[in-house]
């Protein structure tokens, strides 16, 4: 179930009428996110629920078995290698097979498996596995609450894309009483509302653009390139962004706070800023489960570039099966380490100033660059694009039907945003006037009702 659709406008206001009914039996309440889970995530196939109760059961009760075991690494050992093996199976089994067939030139039609990818299994795997790795380390009690642990795993807004919640944070949620706050309900709906704006009127817009330059990207000129980049830098934003906007707005009606995933990344002064401000929840798990682990930037300055280019190659490689994102990852990871080696990690903090304007326009266009990788869909494409965008000339950029329209509202969210980065969320208006709050809102809507594109899938659904 898409969150730009009929579906959940209509799916939304039941579950949280029936949600409330029970406002003083929070059991109740987690049973019901449960069905409601189940159902908006069997809505694209009904076989996926088979695997993510698998999932939830393993890890639940690998929790308890750490709890109770006198060797609770084994059991913990245990859960990590299923939990892993399903994603792989699932995920990147045919990359591998055929790139290993490649490798050594032999025939893979026999060993390639039609296997359907499930909706969000990176998501809800990781943090299924947070949970356990946080009962080993104490950080959090095993609980014997099953109804409690499946709404953690399946929890419907960030189930498919995120953010990827600890247990430490949501899990505790589930297993207290909940009060209805009307502030927190209205500023959820503030923030669904902006998601939907950035998802539906600036990302997919952008992506008509996008879409119809890059399969002939060998075909364009320089300026059509630059500006399909440039688009595709907004649109991956804006739509995953805004994915996480609906979901966090989603979630404050419920009375459950997630995390915040994306802080105004684009207005970052240098790569490791980006890094701190983009896809928080997932860079913050790599750190906490795989780079300290591996001796984070404690054991030296040259141990520190290897877990750095570790983590961004298993953080490119966890966003798809294909060397593309791998190089996404390496790109990234060869922008990183030159701050490293300057100690310049940690330079830039607080909201970032005007005067600041020329780091952040240098950031974003190095940074940039890099989407060349993630968008295209082989190596072949990324050497196309590449090729086309440093010999073909620069000339008028190819114009289509809406182009300026959207610049514009690519334009609006900029200016919005920067205006807006001091406050908790850019949609976060509280304190004005009731009037011109509302004419904000109906401005907003009247917007996506008019200019809102055909509905499309959020790109971070395939991951």
């Amino acid at each position: 179930m898409l969150f730009n659709s009929i579906e959940y406008a209509i799916f939304l206001p039941i579950v949280f009428i029936l949600y409330w009914l029970f406002a003083k039996q929070y059991k109740i309440q987690n049973a019901l996110i449960v069905v409601a889970s189940y159902i908006f995530y069997g809505w694209w196939d009904w076989r996926f629920l088979l695997l993510i109760a698998f999932t939830t059961i393993c890890s639940w009760g690998s929790g308890v078995l750490i709890k109770k075991s006198s060797k609770p690494k084994y059991w913990l050992v245990a859960n990590i290698v299923v939990n892993l093996l399903i994603l792989f199976f699932f995920k990147y089994y045919n990359f591998f097979v055929t790139s290993f067939a490649e490798l050594f030139h032999l025939q893979d039609d026999k060993l390639l498996l039609n296997i359907i990818l499930p909706v969000g299994i990176s998501f809800y795997t990781f943090q299924a596995l947070s949970y356990s790795i946080d009962v080993y380390r104490h950080k959090i009690n095993a609980t014997e609450d099953v109804v409690a642990f499946f709404a953690y795993v399946a929890f419907f807004p960030q189930l498919v894309a995120g953010p990827i919640e600890r247990a430490t944070n949501l899990l505790p949620q589930f297993q207290r009483q909940r009060s209805f706050d009307r502030d927190e309900a209205f500023d959820g709906v503030r923030r669904i509302l902006w998601g939907m704006f950035k998802k539906v009127v600036v990302a997919d817009n952008c992506a008509i653009y996008v879409d119809s330059v890059w399969p002939t990207c060998e075909y364009q000129n320089g300026s059509t390139l630059i500006l399909a980049l440039v688009l595709f830098a907004f649109q991956i934003y804006c739509d995953f962004s805004g994915y996480s906007d609906v979901a966090i707005g989603s979630a404050r009606l419920f009375g459950i706070r997630l995390r915040d995933n994306f802080l105004i990344p684009y207005f970052s002064r240098s790569v490791a800023e980006v890094w701190k401000r983009w896809h928080i929840s997932l860079n913050t798990w790599f750190v906490d489960y795989v780079y300290v682990p591996l001796g984070g930037s404690r054991c030296g300055q040259l141990r520190t570039i290897v877990n750095t280019l570790v983590i961004f190659l298993l953080s490119g490689l966890w966003h798809g099966a294909n060397w593309t994102f791998v190089l996404w990852g390496l790109y990234n990871a060869i922008l990183f380490i030159p701050l490293i080696l300057m100690r310049r990690t940690k330079k830039y903090q607080g909201v970032p100033q005007l005067k600041e304007i020329p780091q952040i326009i240098f950031t974003f266009c190095i940074f940039v660059f890099g989407w060349i990788f993630f968008r295209s869909p082989d190596i072949e494409g990324v050497l196309d694009f590449f090729t086309a965008l440093f010999t073909h000339p620069f000339a008028s950029p190819m114009m289509i039907v809406g182009l300026k329209r959207t610049i514009t509202f690519v334009a609006i969210l900029v200016i919005v945003e920067w205006l807006m980065r001091r406050r908790k969320h850019t949609l976060d208006i509280a304190g004005l006037p009731i009037i011109l709050r509302y004419l904000i809102y109906y401005t907003i809507i009247l917007i996506i009702m008019e200019f809102g594109a055909h509905s499309q899938s959020f790109i971070y659904f395939q991951f």
